[in-house]
């Protein structure tokens, strides 16, 4: 064997072995990071089956009824913020859009962020900007169940649940109460801002009692609001033939006082409150002057939902319940119409979040009162989920 013929034989495996790729020793990339964003969903579902037992066109007029659903998503925004979304599902029955479709829709009942200002063991306060609750009606609604009737301030008409704005809530140490103030648009959840006027609301509600043993005493509260609100008059842009645009507002304000009770064995509430309003009479021209006149209203409620069984013997899981409340509302105490409301019938727990209620519910005009009477025969239902 030749020299060179030998040298190539050592250098052949060599080359070969050189000329094989060299192993990837480098790692796949690994998935990217998820970030799970917690999500808190809830609901409760109010639905009725009613029975009108008054005389005239209406009498016997009865019908199924889903009064409506609220789907309420919360979850967190960032560092000390998070945002509350409830939709309200219910019936189309304004006019004119039932002209177009009377089935179910769905708009916005609350939409708001919430910023954490304070979060500790004894004070808490937070500011929320959105669609958000009202001054008093959902406090309220912490002592009277929503789901048989309104409350009586929101049933009455003096202002909606819910409005656009902004607000803030601080919550007392010791649980001995909260501060809620709010600065909205004044039409409600139900319209767009009408004029560039503002409506201006304060609640102070405190538990004297919060640090007594007794479960029911306890949870008393009492609570005294002001809403000081405006709207635009009527002739604000002017027209053919007026005087001219009125850029003055014409006042919108209430005001009351609560007291209540609400243990989930026994729940009882009184109000007192007043509204002033102010409307327009005459044409705003020269023969026919434009003159405010002035009203004011009152209302006085009380109410009470007990669980008898369940009062007397704490380990009593009997789910009957009684229930009633009356209203007296004079829409102008410089008149002498009033008109009555009358709630009264039993509860029956399905469960700890399902409930339903066999009730009567009455309204009527007395001293010249405008408004329709009516006597109606419920079968209420409500779930929670």
């Amino acid at each position: 064997m030749k020299l060179s013929h030998a040298v190539f034989a050592l250098l052949l495996p060599i080359g070969l072995v050189a000329q094989q790729p060299a192993p990837d020793t480098t790692k796949p990339a690994p998935p990217p990071a998820t970030v799970s964003v917690p999500v808190d969903f809830s609901g409760v579902l109010y639905a009725n089956f009613q029975y009108r037992g008054d005389a005239g066109a209406a009498k016997s007029t009865n019908k199924f009824d889903l009064e409506r659903a609220y789907l309420t998503f919360r979850m967190p925004a960032g560092d000390r913020a998070s945002i509350r979304v409830t939709a309200d599902v219910f019936q189309q029955t304004t006019t004119p859009n039932d002209a177009f479709y009377r089935g179910w829709v769905i708009r916005a009942k609350y939409a708001y962020l919430q910023y954490d200002l304070i979060k500790s063991a004894s004070w808490n306060a937070n500011i929320r900007g959105g669609l958000l609750h009202n001054v008093v009606i959902d406090h309220v609604e912490s002592f009277w169940p929503r789901w048989i009737s309104q409350s009586p301030v929101e049933r009455a008409g003096f202002f909606s649940s819910s409005d656009a704005g902004v607000a803030t809530l601080w919550t007392l140490p010791n649980k001995f109460g909260e501060f809620y103030a709010t600065v909205v648009n004044g039409p409600g959840y139900t319209s767009r801002e009408t004029d560039r006027f503002k409506d201006y609301a304060a609640r102070l509600s405190i538990t004297p009692l919060s640090g007594s043993s007794n479960k029911v005493i306890k949870t008393f509260a009492l609570t005294g609001w002001t809403y000081v609100g405006a709207v635009a008059s009527s002739f604000v842009a002017g027209g053919a033939g007026q005087i001219g645009p009125v850029g003055s507002s014409l006042p919108r304000t209430r005001s009351g006082v609560f007291a209540g009770l609400r243990d989930p064995r026994f729940s009882a509430g009184a109000e007192w409150d007043t509204r002033k309003d102010a409307r327009e009479a005459g044409a705003n021209t020269v023969a026919s002057p434009r003159v405010e006149v002035d009203s004011t209203g009152r209302l006085i409620a009380g109410f009470a939902f007990i669980k008898p069984f369940q009062l007397v013997n704490d380990k009593s899981t009997f789910p009957l319940g009684l229930i009633g409340r009356w209203d007296r509302f004079k829409p102008n105490t410089a008149t002498a119409g009033y008109i009555n409301t009358v709630i009264g019938g039993l509860t029956w727990d399905l469960n700890k979040k399902s409930a339903l209620s066999l009730d009567y519910q009455e309204q009527t005009p007395h001293s010249g009162a405008v408004i329709a009477a009516t006597k109606t025969y419920f079968l209420h239902l409500v779930a929670n989920f």
